[in-house]
């Protein structure tokens, strides 16, 4: 063998090998990223979860309006890409206790027994206007002693919250997606899956509430959202007394 064909050879493995360290490396960072995602959203391989969404009043079938149905399609594509499955349930027919499954929890408490039942539960500082009749607090969020009026096409609010039963290995994880219009649930799931990364950095496996704000959704939809910010000790903490001097958001 001569010292170039040698030569040649010697190349050809140092390639073999440093393409081969760097398959291993990013194979190792790629399933690190994921068990990272999959253990923020309680999705193990093959693990099962809930989406859990309103019945519309319209009749006995179960019909999700538009922005829920996009809202239900970003939280399966969270689903599908930590390797678990998801069902698809009314939320008048979910009755499972709280950490068995994933659950993702699509709609606001007037549509949606089990965000109710969630909130009352879980989120005693939360209190949402469902009051059919038209009014200025209509669709209002009352966050301890803070008001969010809902102002149609222009300023909508929409709470993002994730709650935890415990700190067992085996318990999972609910998020709540309760917004005062559909698009804020689209909304708020389409911040999820863009942010999640940097939610599970700063929160780890913690609960949180999150309240987002949909800005001009009459012109750009679910896109433009901003974080009004984290609500999570006035909403877990008992609602204060009612006062009629608390004081409201509204867009300027």
């Amino acid at each position: 063998m001569t010292e170039d064909v040698r030569n040649i050879l010697l190349g050809v493995i140092a390639a073999g090998i440093s393409a081969a360290l760097g398959w291993l490396a990013r194979t190792y960072l790629w399933k690190r990223k994921l068990r990272r995602r999959q253990a923020f959203f309680g999705l193990p391989d093959n693990s099962e979860s809930l989406l859990v969404v309103n019945r519309d009043a319209g009749g006995p079938e179960l019909t999700v309006k538009r922005h829920d149905v996009f809202a239900l399609l970003e939280l399966s594509a969270i689903i599908k890409d930590c390797g678990a499955h998801a069902q698809v349930v009314a939320h008048d027919t979910a009755q499972q206790g709280f950490g068995e499954r994933t659950e993702f929890c699509v709609g606001g408490p007037a549509s949606n027994r089990r965000m109710a039942a969630h909130m009352h539960s879980l989120l005693p500082g939360v209190r949402v206007n469902t009051d059919p009749e038209p009014g200025p607090d209509r669709g209002a969020f009352q966050i301890g002693s803070e008001r969010y009026r809902l102002e149609p096409g222009i300023t909508e609010y929409v709470l993002l919250v994730r709650l935890t039963a415990g700190q067992g290995q085996g318990s999972r994880p609910v998020f709540l997606f309760c917004g005062q219009l559909p698009v804020t649930n689209q909304a708020a799931t389409r911040y999820l899956a863009r942010h999640h990364e940097r939610l599970a950095r700063k929160h780890g496996g913690n609960a949180f509430a999150l309240l987002l704000k949909v800005v001009n959704s009459q012109a750009y939809g679910p896109d433009v959202v901003e974080l009004v910010g984290d609500v999570t000790r006035a909403a877990q903490a008992p609602a204060p007394a009612a006062t009629p001097r608390a004081s409201s958001h509204r867009a300027k």
